[in-house]
């Protein structure tokens, strides 16, 4: 029973150090005009505050999964909190516009380290099926709802304090989660061989990474067609080529390649990409219908979210683990996938001078039953077919799939939006709710094509995932 305890303490304690981490990629966004006015920025270098964290993010995740399997998954868990914290530091001191932007790309590094090796870490702690699919329904509840709760700190923090105390808050919560990881969570096994880093691998894969991702949070802003964007994007594959030849060269890769083939982590990531785009259709443009359509302050926007929040807590944290060991990943995933597209195709319905309870609140219980049912399966199916020695990488690369497609989805959707809102003679509500509806249509064809990869990417029913995969066999790992 102690054993058990521990366990679990260990893992709520990764689950805040995830958290927090997760919270800095919203948390920022309510407090933007106190920084802009205290430090001067202008409204196109003020999105650098934002864009510095999500740039770095997503180029290291891959990288942090791999140094995971390399040095220890837990080593690197702890190094991403203590230079997430430092960094929170110098953010929360920050006096000058320069200072600020390198200390979020700074975050961003610890943020992707923590975040790279996380999943690895639960998988390392549970080994039981019922328990382990228990937790990931809580890891992808944190990974899922955490943006919204930054939302509501971050205008907490902001009103009661300051804007510095959105990063200084971070000082306490990392020191605690690190003391915390050191003394419950198990120094781990690493298989023996060689530690050689891949470092051209790593060079091109990385800098790939943060020339797609800057490529695509700047596109709206520099345009999709315009000779910056289609350059960065062209400089990305070119070196994501080039870090494929290097893989399929060198003897100890940063990636072996074969790991691209396995079925249930290749349909795993590519269901990740299109259901982050799917989910941004909700997150952010339903906020943006009940503010600017149905004219809902701060605080309602927040309580209309409530009611999908809870459900997808109950649905992650309990239905959706019972669900995975009875009936393996398939069947709930496509559940949970047509759910969140019926509530899609409702907000695509959601009339002009709409009502809450008949218009809204349906949408949200669907979008959150959909999303809680949803993510287990996929985050199990991530990691259920890896052996040990790679959990690190699947782990940053799930967390890259939904990393990118959340970014792409955002993008891609706000222009629709945006474009679909310009062909109306004037920019009112009526034009507004035209924009929203064309993008909620698009994000439930996301969700509707999540449905079907995951439907015939997944083995039969009845063996979905290895739910007993053995991560601690001593006799063929060595010690970290």
């Amino acid at each position: 029973m102690f054993e058990t305890r521990r366990r679990w303490l260990a893992f709520y304690v990764l689950c805040l150090g995830t958290l927090m981490v997760v919270l800095d990629t919203t948390i920022v966004n309510v407090a933007l005009p106190s920084i802009r006015t205290s430090l001067g920025f202008s409204q196109t270098s003020l999105a650098w505050v934002i864009n510095a964290y999500m740039l770095t993010f997503g180029g290291f995740l891959l990288l942090g999964g791999r140094l995971g399997d390399l040095y220890g998954h837990r080593r690197v868990f702890l190094m991403g909190i203590a230079v997430f914290t430092t960094a929170s530091v110098a953010c929360g001191l920050s006096t000058t516009q320069a200072m600020l932007i390198t200390a979020r790309a700074v975050q961003g590094v610890g943020g992707a380290l923590a975040s790279a090796v996380g999943l690895s870490l639960v998988v390392m702690l549970f080994t039981e099926p019922l328990e382990r699919a228990k937790a990931m329904g809580v890891t992808g509840f944190v990974a899922s709802g955490g943006g919204a709760l930054g939302v509501v700190l971050g205008g907490i923090l902001t009103d009661a304090l300051n804007w510095h105390w959105i990063f200084l808050v971070n000082v306490p919560i990392g020191i605690a989660v690190s003391a915390l990881v050191f003394r419950l969570v198990p120094a781990g096994q690493l298989a023996a061989g060689s530690r050689r880093l891949d470092i051209g691998g790593a060079v091109t894969i990385t800098a790939s990474l943060l020339l797609a991702v800057n490529a695509v949070i700047d596109g709206n802003h520099a345009g999709w067609t315009s000779l910056r964007t289609l350059g960065l994007l062209v400089a990305a594959a070119a070196l994501f080529a080039s870090f494929v030849v290097i893989e399929s060269r060198v003897s100890m890769p940063l990636m072996r390649l074969s790991l691209l083939r396995s079925r249930m982590l290749a349909t795993a990531n590519i269901v990740g990409v299109l259901w982050a785009g799917a989910m941004f259709a909700w997150f952010f443009l339903s906020a943006l219908y009940l503010q600017l359509v149905l004219r809902y302050d701060a605080l309602h926007v927040g309580l209309a979210f409530l009611p999908g929040n809870i459900i997808m807590a109950v649905c992650s944290v309990s239905l959706s683990a019972r669900l995975v060991v009875r009936f393996g990943n398939r069947r709930p995933m496509v559940a949970g996938l047509t759910m969140a597209t019926v509530g899609l195709l409702l907000l695509a319905r959601a009339p002009l001078h709409g009502h809450f309870v008949a218009d809204v609140l349906p949408c949200m219980v669907l979008l959150g039953m959909g999303a809680g049912i949803a993510f287990n399966p996929v985050l199990m199916a991530a990691m259920g077919d890896v052996s040990p020695a790679d959990a690190g990488l699947a782990s940053g690369l799930v967390n890259t799939s939904f990393m990118m497609g959340g970014a792409l989805g955002l993008a891609g959707l706000a222009s629709l939006a945006a474009a679909q809102t310009a062909g109306h003679a004037t920019a009112n509500a009526a034009a507004l709710l035209d924009g929203y509806h064309a993008s909620f249509l698009a994000g439930a064809a996301l969700a509707a094509v999540a449905a079907i990869v995951g439907y015939r990417g997944m083995r039969s029913d009845d063996g979905d995932v290895d739910l007993d995969l053995d991560w601690t066999d001593e006799s063929e790992l060595a010690c970290a």
